[in-house]
C-alpha cells in the first residue's frame, strides 16, 4: 500500500478517485495543484459539483461504469471554482481490483501548444531584428532628404499646390516613427534579472493605464497575495504590461473591463537549452471583456508586423514576446469574443537571491 500512495503522489496527471456514487474519496497532488484545491475540500464531493466540465458528461460516464470500460474525451474544458477552464483530454477508467472506484485523469492541452508557440513566436521574433535593423537604416537618412526636399520645393508654390508637399512630409515623418518603433525592437538591452514583486509592477502599471489610455476602463484587481517574488526585469515587465493594458483598452468600448489575475500553478515546466529543466509557477493573465482577436491572425499575433488594429505596426506584441522570453517567461493568449486573456508564466526568484536583497 505505501509503494501504491507514493506511485499515486508521483503521478504527474492530474488525478481522482471516485467511489460508485460519483464521489472524491482521493486526489494526487497534481490534481490539487491544477484545480487549485485541496484534498479536504475535494474528498467527499461529487465530481461533476467540484470539477466543472464543459461537455455532457455523466450519461457517458454512468455507462462506463456499468461496464467497467474506458472512456476518452478530449478537447473539452475544466476547471474549477478556484481557477479558469483550460482545454484537456479526460480519460475515466475502471480500477482493477475494485468492482466500483473509478479513476479520472486530467491532461490538460495547453501546456504543449504553449510550447509550441513560444518556440515559434521567439524563433520569428529573432530573425526580425536583423531586418528590423536594417530597414531603419537604410530607410531613414533618404527619407530625411526627400522631407527636406519638399519642405524647400513647398516655399514657391501655391497654396493648393502646398498640399501636396505637405502630404510629403506628413507621410515621411509618420514612417520616421514608424521606423523608431523598429529601431526600439530591435536595440533592447539585456534584461537585469533580479528578485520583484509582480504586484508592485502591475500596480505601476494599472495606475498609468488607469488615468491615460484606460481611464475609460474598469480595472478589476484579482490577486493572489500569498505569491513569493519573480526574476525578471521590472522595468521590461512593465514595458510588457503597460503594451497589453493598451492593447486590452483600444479593443474595448466605454464600460469595459479589464481584469488582473495572478495565481500559482506548477504544471507548466520547461527545458532549458542546457538540459535543465526550469518551473514557470507565478501566472499573470490579463483579460479584458473586448470583441476578441481577429479570427485570421489569433495564431500568429505574436508574430512580427502581424497586427489586428487599423495601421497598427505588428511590432507590440512581438517586443512584448521578445521581452518575456529574454527573461525566461512564456506568453500565450486565448480569445473568443468577450473574452481575451493574456497568460504570462514566470519563474520564482531563487531563495538565496531573496535573502541577499533583504
Amino acid at each position: 500500500m505505501i509503494l501504491d500512495t507514493a506511485l499515486w503522489s508521483s503521478l504527474p496527471v492530474p488525478a481522482l478517485m471516485l467511489d460508485g456514487d460519483d464521489l472524491i474519496i482521493s486526489s494526487n497532488p497534481a490534481a490539487e495543484s491544477f484545480l487549485n484545491m485541496s484534498s479536504k475540500s475535494l474528498t467527499g464531493q461529487r465530481i461533476w459539483e467540484k470539477v466543472m466540465i464543459d461537455a455532457p458528461l455523466e450519461e457517458p460516464f454512468d455507462r462506463a461504469r456499468e461496464n467497467r470500460s474506458s472512456l476518452f474525451v478530449n478537447d473539452v474544458n475544466v476547471g474549477s471554482g478556484e481557477r479558469a477552464p483550460m482545454m484537456c483530454n479526460l480519460q475515466f477508467s475502471p480500477l482493477q481490483g475494485s468492482e466500483e472506484v473509478m479513476i479520472v485523469m486530467i491532461s490538460p492541452r495547453e501546456i504543449a501548444s504553449r510550447v509550441n508557440q513560444h518556440h515559434s513566436s521567439e524563433k520569428a521574433a529573432k530573425s526580425a531584428i536583423g531586418m528590423a535593423e536594417m530597414l531603419a537604416h537604410e530607410i531613414k537618412n533618404p527619407l530625411a532628404g526627400i522631407t527636406g526636399a519638399a519642405q524647400l520645393l513647398s516655399m514657391g508654390l501655391s497654396t493648393e499646390d502646398q498640399e501636396m508637399t505637405d502630404l510629403i512630409v506628413e507621410e515621411s515623418r509618420r514612417i520616421v516613427k514608424l521606423l523608431e518603433q523598429v529601431e526600439q525592437f530591435g536595440n533592447l538591452r539585456p534584461p537585469l534579472l533580479k528578485p520583484i514583486n509582480i504586484h508592485d509592477i502591475l500596480d505601476r502599471a494599472r495606475q498609468s493605464a488607469s488615468v491615460g489610455f484606460g481611464a475609460h476602463m474598469l480595472f478589476i484587481e484579482d490577486y493572489d497575495p500569498s505569491l513569493p517574488q519573480t526574476l525578471a526585469d521590472g522595468d521590461q515587465l512593465l514595458q510588457v504590461f503597460l503594451n497589453l493594458l493598451k492593447n486590452a483598452s483600444e479593443a474595448s468600448k466605454e464600460g469595459g473591463t479589464i481584469r488582473l489575475h495572478t495565481f500559482y500553478d506548477t504544471s507548466l515546466r520547461v527545458r532549458r537549452s542546457d538540459g535543465t529543466q526550469a518551473r514557470l509557477p507565478l501566472q499573470i493573465e490579463i483579460i479584458d471583456n473586448g470583441p476578441g482577436l481577429p479570427p485570421e491572425i489569433a495564431n500568429d499575433i505574436f508574430e512580427p508586423f502581424v497586427s489586428g488594429k487599423e495601421n497598427g505596426t505588428g511590432l507590440g506584441l512581438a517586443l512584448v514576446s521578445k521581452l518575456i522570453s529574454d527573461g525566461g517567461g512564456w506568453i500565450t493568449v486565448d480569445s473568443v469574443p468577450g473574452r481575451t486573456v493574456f497568460r504570462i508564466s514566470l519563474p520564482l526568484a531563487p531563495k538565496e537571491t531573496e535573502v541577499g536583497e533583504n
